[in-house]
């Protein structure tokens, strides 16, 4: 959401390529403070650059302070600007560059130390090593701290995690249902809990650094969380003794040791205070600042996790915004359906709005701070398609750690002039159902009682509410029972009302809308079971194929296949004879599990790998460098500037 490529509106759904959208004045944004906006976007991919550079500088550690600033405050401000790419893992990198700024990390093997002799090989201040071993060890143990969480203790938040290919071994001695709770939930709460601990002692340091180092890579397979789990493996020597990597150098041979940094013991740093025989008077000033500043740093991050209750308008179901709390894989949702409505205020013409129209993010849909922004955004856009004073309704339905489908916000408030504060609760937003959260174990029994081929979707409703809901042609066998309340079912088109207590259901017709309204004091709880009959009996029809091509292959099937069934033996069909369209889809199934099994080896998905990132080094870098042109020598025509931005993003 941060620059606004050539390709975006084809991405977006957008059918026309509008100039004002890829000038960004049709974009909504989230940015933290108000004032922020992006820059134009030469100049953006020029402050990528910088940062690039900074990055770079301090890994080799040349220009290091410069080299900090540099990368530090365009990745914050970047940060700041938009509220849908925070998460923990973002906010973490902020607080490591900021630390990085402060400290002396430019001591041992790096391009200054080759420069100033003084700082060459020269002894670090332990509040150095302090402060980003405490830094970690908040991030594991405030983790583990959250995740005691009753829907995480209860298996609910992933509980589909088990699944997955890399628990398969543990699937062999438990069930899904105990590799969930055990592994999943109860491993990762207890790594959480004490891999800081385990990591300080030498003792138990060994240990902690091999189950450290499968947790993270098990993460990075799991989840697409970039860099993150890199990040922490990286952070494991951290915790070891500061002079192992003298020891890992001493062990290469000695003609590799001339291009390494050096093994001799550090020289005195007037940044450090030594007792015994090296002191050199007390404490100055600057000790004293860095002490304090580590005390206070500490003791800002172990509180910033539990600090909601300042900023109560980011609350939500969950507290805060998602990027400083330390509450990792905790929450899990599933969005069912999500309305946004638009009332002309002049003419009470009711339309609706795409969700995720003019953006390109889907994280609104879970803050209230953001709703409130886009609904903003949209009564700036909508009157240029000539709606005056428009007012905006959102209708957002949305399960958390497997509960019922619910309501987020109040669907009758406009929330263009509803009222929001940082700092006190949101009062059009709807509370969690909590109460209803012993239900889940139910809810799971019913969904296993069901065929494979019937689905279902659990919804809790406020009274005085109502869902309207349009049942495909497709779903040809839909269904409503109610588990709890009282529920007036109102068929739109054929002007009926069916009153539905607890335990009673109807069938729904197809093709149709209906109203759900809740009209019992309390919410009412209700389940749709349906099954889709067009793919049922395409998947019958497939079926069939399949078994019809084995009996012709073993010979149990004595009548000559008609012609336009040739392809399924691999045949080219007869001139004339057009391919059956269902054949065609079962060759294309075919194919695809073909290749699929084909490009499994572990080297074909490590080439796969290596290439996509090869292709989106490759784009970064062509596009840094046509925004450098750019900027140096002025935009060239459209038609070339397309061209160039294709070649780009070839692949």
């Amino acid at each position: 959401g941060l620059l606004m490529a050539l390709d975006v509106p084809q991405e977006r759904g957008l059918g026309h390529l509008d100039q004002r959208y890829l000038d960004g004045l049709e974009v909504c944004r989230f940015p933290l403070l108000p004032f922020l906006a992006p820059l134009p976007l030469d100049w953006m991919y020029l402050l990528y650059t910088v940062m690039f550079l900074g990055a770079l500088g301090i890994m080799l550690g040349c220009c290091y302070r410069l080299s900090c600033m540099a990368f530090l405050c365009p990745y914050w401000y970047l940060l700041l600007l938009d509220k849908t790419s925070w998460n923990n893992h973002s906010y973490l990198y902020g607080l490591l560059g900021f630390q990085l700024a402060l400290l002396g990390a430019d001591r041992y093997g790096s391009v200054d130390g080759l420069l100033r002799p003084q700082k060459r090989n020269a002894h670090v201040p332990l509040w150095n090593y302090a402060l980003l071993r405490a830094q970690v060890f908040i991030v594991y143990f405030i983790a583990g701290l959250k995740k005691l969480d009753a829907d995480w203790v209860g298996g609910f938040s992933m509980g589909t995690l088990a699944r997955h290919w890399l628990f398969a071994p543990f699937r062999l001695v438990l069930s899904e249902e105990l590799t969930s709770r055990l592994v999943v939930h109860g491993g990762g709460l207890v790594l959480d809990l004490s891999a800081g601990f385990l990591l300080f002692l030498d003792a138990t340091r060994p240990l902690a650094l091999v189950f450290v180092t499968y947790f993270h890579c098990m993460n990075s397979q799991l989840f697409s969380i970039g860099m993150f789990s890199y990040t922490m493996l990286a952070t494991n020597g951290l915790f070891c003794r500061p002079e192992w990597p003298r020891g890992l150098v001493a062990r290469c041979p000695r003609w590799l040791q001339a291009w390494l940094p050096s093994t001799k013991p550090p020289q005195p740093s007037p940044d450090c205070h030594y007792g015994g025989r090296r002191a050199r008077g007390g404490l100055r000033p600057r000790q004293h600042l860095a002490a304090a500043f580590t005390i206070l740093y500490v003791l800002e991050q172990l509180f910033l996790p539990y600090s909601h209750f300042i900023t109560q308008g980011y609350n939500n179901w969950t507290n805060g915004l998602y990027g400083y709390s330390w509450d990792m894989m905790v929450h899990s949702r599933f969005h069912q359906h999500v309305k946004i409505t638009y009332r002309d205020g002049l003419t009470g013409e009711v339309g609706y709005v795409k969700p995720g129209a003019f953006t390109q993010s889907r994280r609104w849909r879970d803050h209230a701070d953001m709703l409130k922004q886009y609904s903003a955004c949209l009564s700036r856009l909508l009157p240029r398609y000539n709606v005056s004073q428009p007012q905006i309704y959102f209708d957002v339905w949305v399960s958390i750690n497997e509960r019922f489908q619910q309501r987020l916000v109040d669907p009758r408030v406009d929330l263009v002039r509803a009222p929001w504060s940082p700092w006190t609760p949101t009062p059009w937003l709807l509370p969690l159902l909590v109460d209803l959260s012993p239900w889940r174990q139910r809810l799971q029994e019913l969904e296993a009682q069901l065929d494979g081929h019937t689905e279902t979707v659990f919804i809790a409703d406020f009274p005085g509410l109502h869902l309207e809901n349009f049942v495909s042609e497709d779903l040809g066998n839909t269904s409503l029972r109610v588990l709890r309340g009282q529920v007036l079912v109102e068929l739109v088109e054929q002007q009926q009302n069916h009153s539905l207590q607890e335990g009673q259901g109807m069938q729904l017709p197809a093709g149709q809308y209906h109203k759900v309204h809740t009209v019992s004091p309390e919410p009412s709880c209700y389940m749709y079971l349906y099954v889709n009959t067009t793919a049922l009996e395409l998947e019958q029809n497939l079926t069939r194929l399949r078994e019809l091509r084995e009996r012709v292959r073993n010979g149990t099937e004595q009548s000559p296949l008609p012609p336009e069934l040739r392809p399924l033996l691999g045949e080219a069909p007869p001139a004339g004879v057009p391919l059956d369209p269902l054949v065609s889809l079962f060759l294309r199934r075919e194919q695809r599990q073909q290749r699929r099994e084909r490009d499994s080896s572990l080297a074909l998905r490590l080439q796969r790998f290596l290439r996509r990132k090869f292709f989106l080094f490759r784009r970064s870098a062509l596009m840094t460098l046509i925004a450098l042109r750019n900027l140096a020598l002025g935009r060239p025509a459209p038609e070339q500037l397309a061209q160039e931005v294709a070649f780009a993003s070839w692949r």
